[in-house]
């Protein structure tokens, strides 16, 4: 018995040396930033539709984290693609990707969300976003959206209330 309990123990200390070494390589594994969110999400629509187009409200730029960089919201309820408005639309709403823009140049996707829509307001001297949601989101069942209001920390979007 208890050469077993040693065994294991060697096992579980040879796993997280292993899990430990794979930690520098999964760190440098980030996502490439875009050049341009814009450009990118166009060219994506570009290769999956014969011929899209792209109301003014495709891409909304604003500073969405309160670090004085403009960053990005692209809205796919925008997109009319092979005659069909709304790519990814359904009941639970249309697709948005946000980007974030860094000091250093460049962009990457901080979040996507299936929303109806979105107010950026000012909530106790903070810049949130009021998403207007399919009622499951809050877990309902009625007719009437959910209301979600989120702030974005850094990188991250946390949710402050839903309603």
């Amino acid at each position: 018995m208890g050469k077993t309990k040693g065994v294991a123990k060697l096992l579980i200390i040879l796993l997280q040396a292993a899990l430990l070494s794979l930690l520098p390589a999964m760190a440098g594994a980030q996502q490439a930033l875009l050049s341009d969110p814009e450009i990118y999400e166009k060219d994506h629509f570009r290769k999956i539709c014969a011929s899209p187009t792209f109301a003014d409200d495709f891409i909304t730029r604003t500073d969405i984290n309160n670090d004085g960089i403009i960053d990005a919201i692209v809205n796919h309820g925008a997109v009319t693609c092979n005659g069909e408005k709304g790519v990814g639309c359904d009941a639970d709403g249309c697709p948005y990707n946000f980007y974030l823009q860094v000091k250093e140049g460049g962009y990457f996707m901080m979040s996507t969300a299936k929303i109806y829509g979105y107010d950026f307001v000012k909530r106790f001297g903070n810049m949130v976003f009021v998403f207007r949601m399919h009622p499951k989101f809050c877990d309902r069942t009625d007719a009437t959206p959910c209301e979600m209001t989120v702030r974005v920390r850094g990188a991250k979007m946390v949710t402050i209330s839903r309603k």
